[in-house]
């Protein structure tokens, strides 16, 4: 389930891309499947590792070019990365996770190329208000969300880096209702009927893609998306 539009990101084949904090890799995935050299960087060894063995799994099907994609372990504050090293950027729902935000936007926009775009996602402000109103636990535990963003706030951040913003979007209007749900009868309480339900029709809906959900949620996300995606471009030198 991808949060960011590779399309608007302008990523072609051959391309050196970075994902800022792949998590389990859903953008790392794409992206090499599109042909890109994917680099999945994170800070959790063990979910690189799987990330790994899907890499592996892909280049034995065909997917994407053996030795194309990779991983490292890191941190964001101080990418092991030269300057203007890659084409394209994501950095999907991590920044809401980091302290210093500045700085990883900084590193971020300092290892792309000149030219290069970049495609950042957060909680979206208002349905991520709802939430940390239903429940402390969501948010404070450590590892938390330790903000929330407002659009304008994150694009002003972003030109501060040096980066223009040329557009934005959001997505997975079906996962708010969610977690407004998990953040009422408790974040940990995965056994609660209805939100075992939920999660049975989010499930089906990732793997069957039926048209209805696919397009109601297409009709509802510029309302009721959870995610809030901007995207923007390093400008040229000179």
């Amino acid at each position: 389930m991808l949060t960011v539009d590779f399309d608007r990101l302008g990523l072609r084949a051959g391309e050196r891309v970075l994902d800022l904090g792949c998590g389990q890799g859903r953008h790392s995935f794409e992206a090499y499947r599109r042909g890109a050299h994917a680099v999945a960087f994170d800070q959790n060894g063990n979910d690189l590792a799987a990330v790994e063995e899907m890499f592996a799994a892909m280049a034995l099907e065909g997917q994407g070019e053996p030795g194309g994609a990779h991983t490292v372990r890191g941190d964001a504050l101080e990418l092991p990365f030269p300057d203007g090293h890659f084409d394209r950027l994501v950095v999907a729902e991590i920044l809401e996770h980091v302290p210093n935000d500045r700085r990883a936007i900084a590193e971020a926009a300092r290892v792309l190329r000149p030219g290069g775009t970049v495609a950042v996602t957060v909680p979206r402000a208002w349905p991520e208000r709802i939430c940390w109103v239903l429940s402390d636990a969501y948010h404070e535990v450590e590892g938390g969300h330790v903000r929330i963003y407002r659009r304008d706030q994150l694009a002003g951040q972003l030109t501060q880096a040096g980066l223009d913003v040329y557009g934005h979007g959001y997505a997975h209007a079906l996962h708010a209702p969610f977690w407004w749900l998990k953040c009422a009868v408790g974040v940990d309480n995965d056994e609660n009927p209805a939100v075992k339900a939920y999660h049975r029709m989010l499930v089906w809906d990732l793997m069957q893609a039926p048209r209805l959900t696919r397009t109601a949620e297409k009709a509802l996300d510029p309302v009721l998306g959870k995610s809030l995606v901007l995207y923007a471009r390093k400008p040229e030198a000179g």
